[in-house]
């Protein structure tokens, strides 16, 4: 899926308007938690206001439903982005309207601003029209850097292509380059580890990947939807009752296309998820009816870094068990950590995975870390992505 790139434009002179995912984690002081999507835009920023581009930014911050929320307004972002690039950067009070299209217009070149919230409009999400025309009277050009937008068939995102000449930045350029070498090219063996809490959630990437691997590992609260397909009593874990007949048709599909699916050996339980009641490890064939599993156990462990090590090439999407309690994290940590080492080319699916792998200090020793969360899964699962489509072809 080859779209025209911010490298093939004279931007000299030009208005940019460029659509970053700056949906960051704020503390309660309005501090930010995470600044890596931030920082996996600079390139872009730098390469446009390095040629003299009026560079303007926008993006959405969680969810205020087109209505003006004070505390997620983009000014710690505009903060924290002025210190990363060295510049000012100057945050507006809104993002479209006669007041924004005069500080617009007294832009020199290679300044930079950003806009407020797109999400205080409820144009953004509606995909108006109207809204979409607003955001593009303030440019001569758009480029769409925020790949974790592009499943949404918001205005920033897909509306405008329909008014300004449409190109990639370089980071989206790079998330569809890596993903798409992962589908289209990916050197053998392939494995893909997908946890997470639910098969629902996962079903077109399970569907989709299941024809490009060669080892599925499965792991997560997801686990125990695969051990009760196969006969395992698994205790008090929810399982997707609905989706066994599918499980069971994936694992069917697997074995006569040879790809292997190995699923956990043992398993960590608990009577509760909130660490508050002990924990110990069991065979799978031994889950006791009052325990739910919580991560996955040694054996297991010690057999998916064993087979992990002999990989070219590694897709991971989902955590281990309940990461977020330190005491059922292990299997989780211990897989990012045996990715870290591999000598492969390692792709991390977005959303908890990429926060993870971040916050264990793994990410600059993975060959990629994703951006989106719900964008990635869509495009792992050969989905088309609306913001992508949209876009000018190479």
């Amino acid at each position: 899926m080859k779209r025209k790139t911010v490298r093939e434009i004279d931007a000299a002179g030009k208005r940019v308007l460029v659509r970053v995912d700056f949906n960051v984690s704020l503390r309660g002081t309005g501090e930010i938690e995470d600044d890596s999507r931030i920082r996996a835009c600079l390139p872009t920023i730098r390469l446009l206001s390095g040629q003299g581009a009026r560079v303007i930014l926008c993006s959405h911050l969680s969810r205020p439903k087109g209505q003006v929320v004070e505390n997620l307004r983009l000014a710690p972002v505009a903060d924290r982005l002025s210190n990363l690039l060295g510049v000012k950067v100057r945050a507006l009070r809104d993002c479209i309207g006669p007041e924004v299209e005069a500080s617009v217009s007294a832009m020199r070149d290679g300044e930079i601003v950003i806009l407020e919230n797109l999400r205080f409009h409820p144009g953004e999400e509606a995909n108006d029209p109207a809204f979409a025309a607003s955001l593009a009277r303030l440019a001569d050009i758009y480029v769409n850097d925020a790949f974790g937008a592009c499943h949404r068939r918001h205005a920033s995102v897909v509306g405008i292509c329909q008014f300004l000449p449409a190109v990639a930045g370089l980071l989206l350029e790079r998330e569809l380059v890596m993903l798409g070498e992962l589908l289209e090219n990916p050197e053998q063996p392939f494995a893909a580890i997908v946890g997470g809490a639910k098969v629902s959630g996962k079903l077109g990437v399970l569907e989709n990947i299941i024809t490009k691997v060669n080892m599925l590992f499965i792991g997560g609260g997801m686990a125990a939807s695969f051990l009760a397909a196969k006969g395992f009593s698994v205790g008090n874990s929810p399982v997707e009752q609905e989706k066994l007949e599918y499980v069971n048709g994936l694992l069917r599909k697997a074995e006569a296309t040879g790809v292997r699916v190995l699923l956990p050996l043992d398993v960590l339980v608990a009577e509760n998820t909130r660490g508050s009641s002990g924990s110990r490890t069991v065979a799978v064939s031994m889950i006791p009816d009052h325990t739910t599993i919580v991560d996955i156990g040694p054996e297991t462990i010690a057999l998916f870094v064993r087979e992990l090590s002999a990989c070219r090439t590694v897709f991971w999407n989902g955590p281990m068990g309940v990461y977020e309690v330190p005491e059922f994290s292990f299997g989780t940590r211990t897989i990012a950590g045996s990715l870290a080492e591999l000598d492969a080319v390692t792709v991390i699916g977005g959303g908890s995975t990429a926060a993870i792998v971040t916050s264990l200090g793994f990410a600059d020793r993975m060959s990629h870390v994703s951006t989106g969360g719900g964008a990635s899964l869509q495009f792992i699962a050969g989905e088309v992505l609306p913001g992508i489509a949209a876009l000018g072809d190479a």
